[in-house]
């Protein structure tokens, strides 16, 4: 629970100190190069559990997984002390000299330059509102209302598919490549089984590092909303390669298999798994946008949560080819409501986004 309560604060601000303090012509590249530890984090972690498990053969070697992640987190919480409060979040709670400090410290350098800064709260068409005048209920509001289905929707989409591969992809390899025992007879039995099928999935999560790269380079190129909808429609095409693999045999079956996956994984973060985190700290106004952001990630993490419980039930239930069917009609649904729905960012400022009016995709 800790665990998850301290994710849960974290996962939807952090790109909102990232992308206030940032040009705007670089602010993709370097929310997502952030963004983007996450998947060096998924293959760093697949090899922490390989090495404990192959070290350590035994079921409450998870103990051990939940422990190395403690040298990482006690530098990461020291560091939070440090950052740099948003300079555009305090203009607009009227904290105008704490903003300026707070610019300062961002624009620290030697020699200092401005010499001066000297900040002051912007009013355009008297629509600038008293911050205790933002509420919850806004983003559901006919001005508002648009932004929050894209930042939502489709995230809570790409994480249906996205955290149901990801998690289950070792159990899926290992059952479909005949890698896995379908019962255990011993504790020995059941860590081989999950040794092997980590092998293959550590393969597939290095596409994931692979995407995010592509994403870096193409968000503040390409567009966010172009790069979500050919992402999603990726992750249809290799979630469809992989359900297709199931009806042939042999060595085709298997590099269909790995293809689909490899490209679900590319693709998702080259697309939806990075675009939707990082619209979703853009779109919004900054009068609403800690809370627009809040919303759509805790609402795309219904998807993680009901595929996390959900996902095993149906693979037994309903098996591994329809699923992954439901899951490119997810994916494709995901490209459709980006594309109703479409508000490009790419090179706006987020002083706009507040004063302005919303910026159609072109």
């Amino acid at each position: 629970m800790g665990i998850g309560v301290a994710l849960g604060c974290d996962y939807p601000t952090a790109h909102l100190i990232i992308s206030e303090s940032m040009p705007s012509r670089i602010r993709g590249r370097m929310v997502l190069a952030a963004f983007g530890f996450q998947a060096v984090g998924g293959l760093a972690g697949t090899a922490i559990g390989f090495l404990i498990l192959y070290e350590n053969p035994d079921v409450a070697a998870w103990r051990w997984m939940y422990a190395s992640t403690i040298l990482l987190a006690v530098p990461v919480i020291i560091g939070r002390f440090f950052v740099v409060q948003s300079p555009p979040w305090l203009v607009f709670q009227g904290r105008i000299e704490e903003a300026e400090a707070e610019t300062r410290r961002l624009l620290l350098r030697h020699p200092p330059y401005p010499k001066e800064v000297v900040l002051h709260r912007p009013q355009s068409r008297g629509e600038a509102q008293a911050p205790h005048e933002a509420a919850w209920s806004a983003l559901f509001g006919r001005k508002h209302l648009d932004r929050t289905i894209l930042a939502s929707v489709p995230w809570f989409l790409q994480d249906l598919s996205t955290y149901g591969i990801g998690i289950f992809t070792p159990t899926i390899l290992a059952t479909l490549i005949g890698a896995g025992i379908a019962h255990p007879r011993n504790t020995a039995e059941l860590i081989q089984s999950d040794i092997m099928a980590t092998r293959g999935a550590a393969l597939i999560d290095v596409l994931l590092i692979v995407g995010i790269g592509f994403a870096v380079l193409l968000a503040d190129r390409v567009g966010r909303i172009r790069l979500q909808i050919v992402g999603f429609i990726g992750c249809a095409v290799g979630l469809l390669l992989a359900a297709l693999s199931l009806s042939v045999t042999g060595t085709l079956s298997m590099v269909m298999l790995f293809a689909g996956f490899m490209l679900f994984s590319f693709m998702t973060n080259i697309g939806p798994n990075a675009m939707t985190y990082l619209i979703a700290g853009e779109v919004f106004p900054i009068s609403i946008r800690g809370a627009g952001a809040g919303f759509a990630a805790s609402f795309a993490k219904i998807g993680a949560v009901l595929t996390a419980f959900l996902f095993p039930i149906l693979l037994k239930d309903i098996g591994t080819t329809l699923l992954l069917l439901i899951l490119v009609g997810s994916s494709l649904l995901g490209a459709l409501i980006t594309w109703l729905y479409a508000i490009e960012t790419k090179g706006i400022s987020l002083e706009k986004m507040e004063y302005g009016a919303p910026v159609p995709s072109s």
